[in-house]
Protein backbone atom coordinates (compact mmCIF):
# COMPACT_ATOMS: atom_id res chain seq x y z
CA UNK A 1 0.00 0.00 0.00
CA UNK A 2 2.90 2.48 -0.30
CA UNK A 3 2.42 3.64 -4.21
CA UNK A 4 -0.26 1.93 -5.87
CA UNK A 5 0.59 -1.01 -7.27
CA UNK A 6 -2.43 -3.29 -7.80
CA UNK A 7 -5.25 -0.69 -6.69
CA UNK A 8 -5.86 1.99 -8.72
CA UNK A 9 -8.16 3.77 -6.62
CA UNK A 10 -8.54 6.41 -8.73
CA UNK A 11 -10.24 3.45 -11.54
CA UNK A 12 -14.04 2.86 -11.14
CA UNK A 13 -15.56 1.72 -14.36
CA UNK A 14 -19.33 2.97 -13.81
CA UNK A 15 -21.06 3.48 -17.30
CA UNK A 16 -21.86 7.01 -17.97
CA UNK A 17 -25.92 5.69 -18.17
CA UNK A 18 -25.49 4.82 -14.63
CA UNK A 19 -23.88 7.94 -12.93
CA UNK A 20 -26.40 9.89 -15.46
CA UNK A 21 -29.39 7.81 -14.14
CA UNK A 22 -28.23 8.49 -10.12
CA UNK A 23 -26.91 12.06 -10.12
CA UNK A 24 -29.75 13.15 -9.00
CA UNK A 25 -29.90 10.93 -5.97
CA UNK A 26 -26.58 10.41 -5.07
CA UNK A 27 -26.22 12.57 -2.34
CA UNK A 28 -26.63 11.98 1.39
CA UNK A 29 -30.16 10.87 2.62
CA UNK A 30 -31.44 12.41 5.36
CA UNK A 31 -33.79 9.17 6.10
CA UNK A 32 -32.68 6.10 7.49
CA UNK A 33 -29.28 4.70 5.81
CA UNK A 34 -29.87 2.26 3.38
CA UNK A 35 -28.78 -1.27 4.49
CA UNK A 36 -26.20 -3.26 1.81
CA UNK A 37 -23.63 -5.71 2.07
CA UNK A 38 -20.65 -6.23 0.48
CA UNK A 39 -19.24 -10.03 0.36
CA UNK A 40 -15.61 -10.01 -0.37
CA UNK A 41 -13.19 -12.22 -2.08
CA UNK A 42 -11.31 -13.51 0.67
CA UNK A 43 -10.43 -13.20 4.15
CA UNK A 44 -9.15 -9.71 6.02
CA UNK A 45 -6.16 -8.33 4.65
CA UNK A 46 -4.48 -5.40 3.25
CA UNK A 47 -6.21 -6.35 -0.63
CA UNK A 48 -9.45 -5.02 0.69
CA UNK A 49 -7.92 -1.92 2.56
CA UNK A 50 -10.09 0.42 0.57
CA UNK A 51 -13.45 -0.86 2.28
CA UNK A 52 -12.40 -0.36 5.93
CA UNK A 53 -10.91 2.24 5.14
CA UNK A 54 -13.98 4.16 4.01
CA UNK A 55 -16.28 2.24 7.09
CA UNK A 56 -13.66 3.45 9.46
CA UNK A 57 -13.63 7.02 8.33
CA UNK A 58 -17.29 7.10 8.09
CA UNK A 59 -17.00 7.35 4.17
CA UNK A 60 -19.93 4.67 4.14
CA UNK A 61 -22.18 6.69 6.93
CA UNK A 62 -22.00 10.13 4.88
CA UNK A 63 -22.97 8.63 1.69
CA UNK A 64 -26.60 7.44 3.78
CA UNK A 65 -25.29 3.73 3.87
CA UNK A 66 -25.22 1.39 6.77
CA UNK A 67 -22.71 -1.29 4.88
CA UNK A 68 -21.85 -4.99 6.17
CA UNK A 69 -18.48 -6.29 5.14
CA UNK A 70 -18.72 -9.98 4.94
CA UNK A 71 -15.48 -11.49 5.42
CA UNK A 72 -14.60 -14.20 2.61
CA UNK A 73 -12.84 -17.34 3.08
CA UNK A 74 -11.94 -20.73 0.97
CA UNK A 75 -15.46 -22.09 0.91
CA UNK A 76 -17.06 -18.85 0.50
CA UNK A 77 -17.58 -17.70 -3.48
CA UNK A 78 -18.78 -14.15 -3.77
CA UNK A 79 -21.06 -14.80 -6.68
CA UNK A 80 -22.98 -17.54 -5.11
CA UNK A 81 -23.52 -15.01 -1.93
CA UNK A 82 -24.54 -11.84 -4.64
CA UNK A 83 -27.05 -14.43 -6.30
CA UNK A 84 -28.46 -15.45 -3.58
CA UNK A 85 -29.52 -12.26 -2.42
CA UNK A 86 -27.24 -12.41 1.09
CA UNK A 87 -25.25 -9.22 -0.32
CA UNK A 88 -25.91 -6.29 -2.59
CA UNK A 89 -22.09 -6.50 -3.82
CA UNK A 90 -19.62 -8.96 -4.46
CA UNK A 91 -16.01 -8.48 -5.14
CA UNK A 92 -14.30 -10.99 -7.33
CA UNK A 93 -11.67 -11.46 -10.10
CA UNK A 94 -13.14 -10.81 -13.69
CA UNK A 95 -12.34 -14.13 -15.64
CA UNK A 96 -14.50 -15.56 -12.41
CA UNK A 97 -17.28 -13.30 -13.40
CA UNK A 98 -16.93 -14.00 -16.87
CA UNK A 99 -17.23 -17.76 -16.26
CA UNK A 100 -20.21 -17.11 -14.15
CA UNK A 101 -22.02 -14.95 -17.16
CA UNK A 102 -20.73 -17.80 -19.19
CA UNK A 103 -22.81 -20.31 -17.02
CA UNK A 104 -26.32 -17.93 -17.54
CA UNK A 105 -25.65 -16.00 -14.19
CA UNK A 106 -26.64 -12.59 -14.82
CA UNK A 107 -23.66 -10.82 -13.01
CA UNK A 108 -22.44 -6.91 -13.83
CA UNK A 109 -19.17 -6.01 -13.04
CA UNK A 110 -19.74 -2.07 -12.15
CA UNK A 111 -15.71 -0.82 -11.01
CA UNK A 112 -12.60 -2.24 -11.46
CA UNK A 113 -10.14 -1.83 -8.41
CA UNK A 114 -7.10 -3.44 -9.55
CA UNK A 115 -5.51 -2.20 -12.55
CA UNK A 116 -3.08 -5.27 -13.44
CA UNK A 117 -2.91 -9.06 -12.49
CA UNK A 118 -0.70 -9.95 -9.18
CA UNK A 119 -0.73 -13.27 -10.24
CA UNK A 120 2.89 -14.86 -10.22
CA UNK A 121 3.88 -19.03 -10.75
CA UNK A 122 7.22 -19.25 -8.67
CA UNK A 123 9.89 -22.10 -9.15
CA UNK A 124 13.13 -22.70 -7.07
CA UNK A 125 15.88 -21.18 -8.45
CA UNK A 126 17.31 -24.63 -8.80
CA UNK A 127 14.94 -26.85 -10.08
CA UNK A 128 15.91 -25.09 -13.28
CA UNK A 129 12.20 -24.36 -14.47
CA UNK A 130 12.97 -21.12 -15.54
CA UNK A 131 10.90 -20.45 -18.29
CA UNK A 132 6.68 -22.21 -18.89
CA UNK A 133 7.85 -24.32 -21.04
CA UNK A 134 9.87 -26.05 -18.77
CA UNK A 135 6.88 -26.62 -16.65
CA UNK A 136 6.26 -29.80 -18.96
CA UNK A 137 5.83 -33.09 -16.75
CA UNK A 138 6.14 -30.73 -13.78
CA UNK A 139 3.52 -30.39 -10.71
CA UNK A 140 1.79 -27.18 -11.25
CA UNK A 141 0.07 -25.36 -8.21
CA UNK A 142 -3.11 -23.42 -9.21
CA UNK A 143 -5.75 -22.32 -6.95
CA UNK A 144 -9.42 -22.95 -8.10
CA UNK A 145 -12.90 -21.41 -7.94
CA UNK A 146 -11.88 -19.13 -10.62
CA UNK A 147 -8.41 -18.32 -9.61
CA UNK A 148 -6.80 -20.62 -12.13
CA UNK A 149 -7.72 -19.17 -15.43
CA UNK A 150 -4.61 -16.65 -15.55
CA UNK A 151 -1.84 -19.76 -15.41
CA UNK A 152 -3.44 -22.61 -17.20
CA UNK A 153 -3.66 -19.63 -20.05
CA UNK A 154 0.67 -18.80 -19.76
CA UNK A 155 0.88 -22.80 -20.36
CA UNK A 156 -1.51 -22.81 -23.33
CA UNK A 157 0.95 -20.18 -24.37
CA UNK A 158 3.73 -21.70 -23.99
CA UNK A 159 2.67 -24.55 -26.17
CA UNK A 160 1.53 -26.88 -23.39
CA UNK A 161 -2.05 -28.79 -22.66
CA UNK A 162 -3.02 -27.94 -18.97
CA UNK A 163 -5.08 -31.38 -18.98
CA UNK A 164 -2.13 -33.64 -20.73
CA UNK A 165 1.15 -31.43 -19.90
CA UNK A 166 1.66 -30.68 -16.52
CA UNK A 167 -0.03 -32.22 -13.54
CA UNK A 168 -2.11 -29.82 -12.28
CA UNK A 169 -2.47 -29.51 -8.10
CA UNK A 170 -5.13 -27.94 -5.92
CA UNK A 171 -2.82 -25.86 -4.03
CA UNK A 172 -3.84 -24.93 -0.58
CA UNK A 173 -4.09 -20.66 0.06
CA UNK A 174 -0.67 -21.17 1.50
CA UNK A 175 3.02 -22.14 0.39
CA UNK A 176 3.55 -25.10 2.62
CA UNK A 177 3.35 -27.62 -0.36
CA UNK A 178 5.99 -25.22 -2.34
CA UNK A 179 8.00 -24.64 0.53
CA UNK A 180 7.96 -28.78 1.35
CA UNK A 181 8.88 -29.04 -2.10
CA UNK A 182 5.57 -31.22 -3.05
CA UNK A 183 5.03 -29.45 -5.92
CA UNK A 184 6.72 -27.97 -8.15
CA UNK A 185 5.59 -24.43 -9.02
CA UNK A 186 2.98 -22.57 -6.94
CA UNK A 187 0.64 -19.91 -7.44
CA UNK A 188 1.57 -16.98 -5.48
CA UNK A 189 -0.29 -13.32 -5.32
CA UNK A 190 2.80 -10.25 -4.89
CA UNK A 191 1.04 -8.65 -2.11
CA UNK A 192 0.70 -12.31 -0.37
CA UNK A 193 2.12 -15.57 -0.55
CA UNK A 194 5.31 -14.76 -2.46
CA UNK A 195 6.05 -12.69 0.84
CA UNK A 196 5.12 -15.60 2.78
CA UNK A 197 8.30 -17.91 0.85
CA UNK A 198 10.52 -14.39 1.87
CA UNK A 199 9.33 -14.32 4.99
CA UNK A 200 10.95 -17.98 5.53
CA UNK A 201 14.10 -19.19 6.93
CA UNK A 202 16.20 -21.85 4.30
CA UNK A 203 16.55 -24.58 6.39
CA UNK A 204 20.08 -24.97 4.98
CA UNK A 205 21.12 -21.30 5.60
CA UNK A 206 19.19 -20.49 8.30
CA UNK A 207 18.56 -17.32 6.28
CA UNK A 208 15.42 -15.88 5.10
CA UNK A 209 14.63 -16.86 1.52
CA UNK A 210 15.15 -14.17 -1.15
CA UNK A 211 13.85 -13.86 -4.79
CA UNK A 212 17.61 -14.49 -5.95
CA UNK A 213 16.00 -17.77 -4.86
CA UNK A 214 13.55 -17.97 -6.80
CA UNK A 215 11.96 -18.01 -10.56
CA UNK A 216 8.83 -15.43 -10.51
CA UNK A 217 6.67 -15.80 -13.50
CA UNK A 218 4.57 -12.29 -13.40
CA UNK A 219 1.34 -13.19 -15.48
CA UNK A 220 1.30 -9.68 -16.66
CA UNK A 221 4.70 -10.02 -18.06
CA UNK A 222 3.58 -13.57 -19.83
CA UNK A 223 0.94 -11.19 -21.69
CA UNK A 224 -1.93 -13.67 -19.34
CA UNK A 225 -2.23 -11.05 -17.02
CA UNK A 226 -6.19 -10.63 -16.21
CA UNK A 227 -7.99 -7.95 -14.43
CA UNK A 228 -8.69 -8.75 -10.58
CA UNK A 229 -10.63 -7.30 -7.73
CA UNK A 230 -13.82 -5.99 -9.17
CA UNK A 231 -17.12 -4.91 -7.54
CA UNK A 232 -19.92 -6.50 -9.40
CA UNK A 233 -23.99 -6.92 -8.76
CA UNK A 234 -26.93 -8.81 -10.11
CA UNK A 235 -28.06 -7.34 -13.21
CA UNK A 236 -31.34 -6.75 -12.22
CA UNK A 237 -30.66 -5.33 -9.00
CA UNK A 238 -28.56 -2.71 -11.18
CA UNK A 239 -31.81 -1.86 -13.26
CA UNK A 240 -33.81 -0.23 -10.40
CA UNK A 241 -33.04 3.44 -10.70
CA UNK A 242 -32.76 3.62 -6.81
CA UNK A 243 -30.00 0.68 -6.40
CA UNK A 244 -28.25 2.23 -9.03
CA UNK A 245 -28.14 5.68 -6.82
CA UNK A 246 -27.18 3.23 -3.93
CA UNK A 247 -24.67 2.17 -5.72
CA UNK A 248 -23.27 5.36 -6.98
CA UNK A 249 -22.88 6.25 -3.12
CA UNK A 250 -20.82 2.70 -2.40
CA UNK A 251 -18.56 3.36 -5.11
CA UNK A 252 -18.00 7.06 -4.22
CA UNK A 253 -17.14 5.82 -0.73
CA UNK A 254 -15.09 2.85 -1.48
CA UNK A 255 -13.25 4.46 -3.89
CA UNK A 256 -12.45 7.99 -1.09
CA UNK A 257 -11.43 5.06 1.01
CA UNK A 258 -9.21 3.65 -1.67
CA UNK A 259 -7.65 7.24 -1.64
CA UNK A 260 -7.54 7.54 2.22
CA UNK A 261 -4.73 4.35 1.90
CA UNK A 262 -3.01 6.16 -0.47
CA UNK A 263 -2.15 9.56 1.41
CA UNK A 264 -2.24 7.76 4.90
CA UNK A 265 -0.86 4.57 4.36
CA UNK A 266 0.38 4.05 7.94
CA UNK A 267 -2.84 4.90 9.33
CA UNK A 268 -4.58 2.65 7.10
CA UNK A 269 -2.37 -0.49 8.31
CA UNK A 270 -3.54 0.09 11.16
CA UNK A 271 -7.08 0.12 10.09
CA UNK A 272 -6.87 -3.65 8.36
CA UNK A 273 -4.67 -4.96 11.17
CA UNK A 274 -7.61 -3.76 13.79
CA UNK A 275 -10.05 -5.72 11.67
CA UNK A 276 -8.07 -8.88 12.97
CA UNK A 277 -7.14 -8.06 16.15
CA UNK A 278 -4.17 -6.22 16.08
CA UNK A 279 -3.05 -3.15 17.88
CA UNK A 280 -0.76 -1.27 15.94
CA UNK A 281 1.48 0.53 18.23
CA UNK A 282 5.04 -0.13 16.09
CA UNK A 283 4.42 1.27 12.50
CA UNK A 284 7.54 -0.63 10.87
CA UNK A 285 9.98 -3.57 11.76
CA UNK A 286 12.67 -5.63 10.36
CA UNK A 287 12.10 -8.38 7.76
CA UNK A 288 12.02 -11.99 10.64
CA UNK A 289 11.42 -9.81 13.79
CA UNK A 290 7.65 -10.44 13.94
CA UNK A 291 7.98 -14.39 14.42
CA UNK A 292 10.52 -13.90 17.17
CA UNK A 293 7.90 -11.44 18.40
CA UNK A 294 5.41 -14.29 17.78
CA UNK A 295 7.62 -16.99 19.36
CA UNK A 296 8.04 -14.82 22.27
CA UNK A 297 4.61 -14.16 22.88
CA UNK A 298 5.01 -10.69 22.67
CA UNK A 299 2.34 -10.45 20.38
CA UNK A 300 -1.31 -9.48 21.01
CA UNK A 301 -4.17 -11.62 20.19
CA UNK A 302 -5.00 -12.22 16.94
CA UNK A 303 -8.89 -12.98 16.17
CA UNK A 304 -9.57 -13.99 12.35
CA UNK A 305 -12.98 -13.39 11.25
CA UNK A 306 -13.89 -15.67 8.51
CA UNK A 307 -14.24 -19.25 7.75
CA UNK A 308 -11.02 -20.36 7.91
CA UNK A 309 -11.19 -23.91 10.14
CA UNK A 310 -10.55 -23.45 13.81
CA UNK A 311 -8.31 -26.38 13.79
CA UNK A 312 -6.30 -25.60 10.75
CA UNK A 313 -2.61 -24.32 12.16
CA UNK A 314 -1.12 -23.41 8.66
CA UNK A 315 -4.68 -21.77 7.21
CA UNK A 316 -4.33 -19.30 10.19
CA UNK A 317 -0.63 -18.85 10.54
CA UNK A 318 -0.57 -18.18 6.70
CA UNK A 319 -2.68 -15.11 6.88
CA UNK A 320 -1.15 -14.24 9.83
CA UNK A 321 2.22 -14.10 8.56
CA UNK A 322 0.77 -12.40 5.34
CA UNK A 323 -1.27 -9.78 6.89
CA UNK A 324 1.53 -9.33 9.25
CA UNK A 325 4.90 -9.27 6.69
CA UNK A 326 2.39 -7.37 3.85
CA UNK A 327 1.53 -4.06 6.58
CA UNK A 328 4.61 -3.62 8.63
CA UNK A 329 8.01 -4.95 6.86
CA UNK A 330 9.86 -2.57 4.35
CA UNK A 331 11.58 -5.06 1.73
CA UNK A 332 12.90 -1.99 -0.94
CA UNK A 333 13.87 -5.13 -3.38
CA UNK A 334 10.37 -6.33 -3.09
CA UNK A 335 7.95 -3.16 -3.01
CA UNK A 336 10.48 -2.36 -6.35
CA UNK A 337 9.65 -5.90 -8.18
CA UNK A 338 5.92 -5.26 -7.00
CA UNK A 339 5.44 -1.54 -8.31
CA UNK A 340 7.89 -2.04 -11.00
CA UNK A 341 8.41 -5.46 -12.10
CA UNK A 342 11.89 -5.86 -11.68
CA UNK A 343 13.55 -8.58 -9.57
CA UNK A 344 16.50 -8.57 -7.91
Amino acid sequence: MRKPALIAAALAIVTASLVAASLATAGPSKSAATKVSVQLKWVTQAQFAGFYAAQEKGYYKAAGLDVDIKVGGPDIVPEQVVLGGQAEFGVNWLPSLFANRESGNDLVNIAQLYARSGTTEVTWKDSGIDSMKKMKGKKYGVWIFGNEFEQQAALVKAGLDPKKDVTLVKQNFDMVAFLKRQIDAASAMTYNELAQVLETKNPKTGKLYKLSDLNVFKMSDLGTGMLQDGIFVKGDWIKDTANQATAVKFLTATFKGWAYCRDNQKACVNIVLEQVGIKARIQLIEAGEYLRQLRARELGPMAMSGSQPPDDPHFQMSQYHSTWRYAYIRDPKLDKFINDGEVE
